[in-house]
This record gives C-alpha cells, sequence and structure tokens, in this order.
C-alpha cells in the first residue's frame, strides 16, 4: 500500500528491563546518608523488589522508545467512535501548569483562593449556557461518574415527592455506562430497542412510561451518530408521568452551540470534558465529567458548590438537599483549567463551528465509505458514522480484520463492534481538527483495504504484521492474560 502514514521507519526492538539488566549498574547516584540506619523488623517488610540494574542511558533509550510505540492523537488521526479523539491545543496545557495554578492548595480557606473559585463559578456559567440548563457542578471526576451524580439527583428528586420508583427507561444506542450507573443507584434498567430509522419510536417509550419508573436515559444524538429527533414528544411523555429525562452529553461536540438542551426537555445531563472541551482522555487518569440541570433540581447538585455573593465567590457547604460530595476538594482541578481554557479561546462563534466542522467531516466520510462498506442507516449522521462488514463477510473478512490491517498502515483503528445493535459495527469519528486531506488520505487507506479484502483476505487475516507483536488470540489474552511482565 502507497502513501499510508506509517509505512517506513526505524521500528526499534525492545527487551523487557529485567532481560537488560546487568548487576552493578546504576541509573543514579544517591548521596550518602547522614541519617543512622535503622533495622526494620523483617515480617514488616519481607524481601525488596527485584528492580532491574540499569544505566542512566538505558533508562532513558527504554522509555524514549515506549514513546515512539506510543500511538496518540498527537501522532496521526485517531478515529474512535463515540469517543472524540480530537486534538488538544497545547496552549490548554501551557496555562494549567502555571504555578499560580498548580502550587495552589486546595485545603485553602475561600478568601484565601477566590482566583480558584473564580475560574470554577466561570466555568459553571459557560456551561450552562452552552447546554442551556441553568445550574452545574463540576465535581463529578469523569463522564461515568457524571452519570453516577445524575442518578443519584434522581433519587433525591423523587424522595422529594415522597415517591420511590425502580425503573429506568434505557435505549440500546446508550452509551454502556449509562446501565450500571442506573443500577448503581438501584434501578432496573428497561431496555428499549431502536426503532427501523436509528433512532427511539416514541410509542414504544408511551407504552413502558409508567408510574414506576424514574425516567429515561438518552444519548442524543446517539451512539449511532443520529439526533433522537423525537426528543421533545419522549420529555413529554415521561414528563406526564412524573419522570426525569438524563440527558448523556458525551456526544455534545456535535451538537454544541446549536441545540439547547432544557428546550429539548432534559432535566439533567453530564459532559465529558475530554470529548467536548478538548482536555485529554487520561488513560485512566484525571479526567471530569461536569453535571447540568434544570432549575428545579439545583438545589440536589453536589456539594459544595461554588456561588458569588456579590463581593466573594464562594464554596457553598450548606445545601441540606444536596446528594453529598462526589469529589475531594474542587474536583478535578487541572483539567477544569484546559476546558475553561478551551472555551475562553474558541468563543461562542468558535464552539459552534466546531460542531459544524465535526458533523461536515463525519459525513463526508460517510458519503465517501458507503460504496465501499456497509452503512447500518443511510440517513445524514451527526459527528460520527456506523458502518458495518456486511460487504466484506462473503470473503470471510470481518471488521476485526479491517481494524488490524488499518494498524499495519498507520493508524489508530476506529471503534468495532459498538453499538451492540449493528453487527459488525465500524465506528468512525473524524473530529473536527482534521483537515480535509488528512481525511482524504484515511478515506484512500480504507478503500484500499477493502479491495484487498477482496483480492487478497488472507493478507487481512495475518494483519497487523509491521509489529514485534503480531495478531493476538484476544479471546485467550482476555481470559488468561499475562500480568507477570
Amino acid at each position: 500500500m502507497k502513501n499510508a502514514p506509517g509505512k517506513s521507519g526505524l521500528i526499534m526492538d525492545e527487551p523487557l528491563l529485567w532481560e537488560k539488566g546487568r548487576k552493578g549498574r546504576h541509573g543514579m547516584s544517591i548521596p550518602v546518608s547522614d541519617v543512622p540506619e535503622a533495622s526494620l523488623a523483617g515480617d514488616l517488610c519481607g524481601d525488596g523488589p527485584d528492580f532491574p540494574d540499569l544505566s542512566e542511558v538505558e533508562v532513558v533509550r527504554h522509555y524514549t522508545r515506549l514513546s515512539q510505540w506510543n500511538f496518540g492523537v498527537d501522532t496521526g488521526m485517531y478515529p474512535l467512535g463515540s469517543c472524540t479523539m480530537k486534538y488538544n491545543p497545547k496552549i490548554n496545557e501551557k496555562h494549567a501548569a502555571a504555578e499560580s495554578f498548580t502550587s495552589a492548595h486546595p485545603m485553602l480557606e475561600d478568601e484565601y483562593c477566590q482566583g480558584t473559585l473564580r475560574i470554577i463559578y466561570e466555568l459553571q456559567n459557560y456551561l450552562s449556557q452552552i447546554t442551556g440548563l441553568d445550574a452545574v457542578s463540576v465535581q463529578p471526576a469523569a463522564g461515568a461518574h457524571g452519570e453516577l451524580a445524575g442518578m443519584l439527583i434522581f433519587e433525591a428528586y423523587h424522595q422529594s415527592k415522597g415517591k420511590k420508583r425502580t425503573k429506568i427507561l434505557m435505549p440500546d444506542t446508550a452509551h454502556g455506562t449509562n446501565p450500571a450507573s442506573a443500577a448503581l443507584c438501584g434501578y432496573k434498567p428497561v431496555p428499549i430497542k431502536t426503532g427501523e430509522r436509528g433512532i427511539l419510536n416514541v410509542d414504544e417509550i408511551r407504552e413502558l412510561m409508567d408510574e414506576e419508573t424514574a425516567g429515561i436515559m438518552i444519548t442524543n444524538p446517539n451512539t449511532l451518530g443520529l439526533f433522537e429527533e423525537n426528543i421533545r414528544e419522549i420529555a413529554e411523555i415521561v414528563h406526564e408521568k412524573g419522570g426525569l429525562v438524563y440527558g448523556d452529553g458525551a456526544n455534545m461536540n456535535a451538537i454544541m452551540g446549536i441545540v439547547n438542551l432544557k428546550k429539548c426537555g432534559v432535566d439533567v445531563l453530564h459532559l465529558n470534558l475530554h470529548k467536548t472541551f478538548s482536555t485529554p482522555h487520561g488513560g485512566g487518569g484525571p479526567g471530569a465529567g461536569p453535571v447540568c440541570v434544570v432549575e428545579e433540581l439545583e438545589k440536589f447538585l453536589p456539594s459544595p458548590r461554588v456561588v458569588f455573593d456579590g463581593s466573594m465567590y464562594l464554596a457553598e457547604t450548606d445545601r441540606p438537599d444536596s446528594v453529598g460530595r462526589m469529589h475531594c476538594f474542587h474536583g478535578n482541578y487541572g483539567v477544569l483549567i484546559k476546558a475553561f481554557v478551551y472555551i475562553l479561546s474558541m468563543g461562542a462563534e468558535y464552539l459552534k463551528k466546531a460542531s459544524q466542522y465535526a458533523v461536515l467531516n463525519a459525513a463526508y466520510v460517510k458519503v465517501k465509505m458507503k460504496d465501499h462498506l456497509h452503512l447500518a442507516f443511510d440517513r445524514p449522521c451527526m459527528h460520527e458514522a456506523v458502518f458495518s462488514d456486511k460487504k466484506q463477510q462473503e470473503f470471510k473478512v470481518s471488521t476485526l480484520d479491517l481494524a488490524k490491517r488499518l494498524m499495519d498502515c498507520g493508524y489508530h483503528p476506529p471503534t468495532i463492534y459498538f453499538p451492540l445493535n449493528v453487527s459488525g459495527a465500524i465506528m468512525i469519528e473524524p473530529t473536527e481538527t482534521e483537515s480535509l486531506e488528512e481525511l482524504d488520505t484515511f478515506i484512500d487507506v480504507l478503500r484500499q483495504i477493502t479491495a484487498e479484502a477482496e483480492s487478497d483476505p488472507e493478507l487481512l487475516h495475518s494483519s497487523p504484521n509491521r509489529f514485534r507483536v503480531k495478531r493476538l488470540d484476544e479471546t485467550q489474552a482476555a481470559r488468561n492474560p499475562c500480568l507477570c511482565g
């Protein structure tokens, strides 16, 4: 394959550190201790860890080579559907790393951290304006944590009405953490199948919604990349029965500055700052998933919440109806700064354009690829397009084969086998940060791979071939992982 990213260049082999280490080597010089030695009981310490003995240059080269193996959004296109892996502007990182922020102690009294509290207060207001909802807490540490906060608010609301509700409606186009978040709060998820057009059927909602049901968790745009155009009617049905509407705002990247969620009937919404507002995903590290609510539910938001009394910014703790604290101190503050900087640097006009370009790029990929990959729902898409391997099945080539071949061609593969209601799903989200030239290169490579699926299926069955580790037995790896290093 010609002109594909990552097709040439050095690929450094890197043995395990235990294989490289030799006794007597040191990576640093430790000064002589001026503290008297003291022995510890053997049963408290045991044998020390078996660290490899390495020189400084071996340590530096090891981690440098590992960093070159790593693929991230700074390396190339990262078309993970439902994840919005867009480029994170470095100005966000620069400001979040400023000493005035990183050295601020989280236990200072309010009067000594007015700058910290002001940023949180203004970020709350910006997110309120962007979503159309009335009040915001930035405490939750991730999207799923925001969902949990939302479900706790559901529970607190119904308790305040003197009612106990046990069920929650759960579309099959919801994000995977939605049913888990609901179950953690004691709700039984009631599954709802997608309609023929890839969106929810209003009549089915009307049939299932009753006074035992707390409400509905609805992802909009949904995980098929389609806008739930019946959202207002669905919300009316839920509200008529005393329920609440939870909006999974993970896909806000498609509708930011365009759709007012409150006018759609959403009562509670979480946002993924690592998706829509360009903070890093973290790989298990810090994230942020603010929760936004309508005015009636403001009193239930996690406590403390930053308010302004006209002269000072205060972390308000006297909130008897609050669901309580969701995070220590002020949440993942460094992440919040990055989102704050992104919003300020973009402004209202360009936040809206970001969504418009995200939708345009996804639509472009959809149109260019629909003759080469089966399109699950041939309708106008939002920020992502969902294909499948239906056309490649006659050549015994699967979605996994296509994804592995993309790795050989220098691309991180897109999300596969999700959403679950599309067999062999290939979910592509190019995001707004990719140029037309980058999209065209990606499309050309993907088209060539679909041609290879017909002409040389064995090539795809054996991919990837360019890495130290070849095709893995993923079932065996999941069932019997090797964790010994």
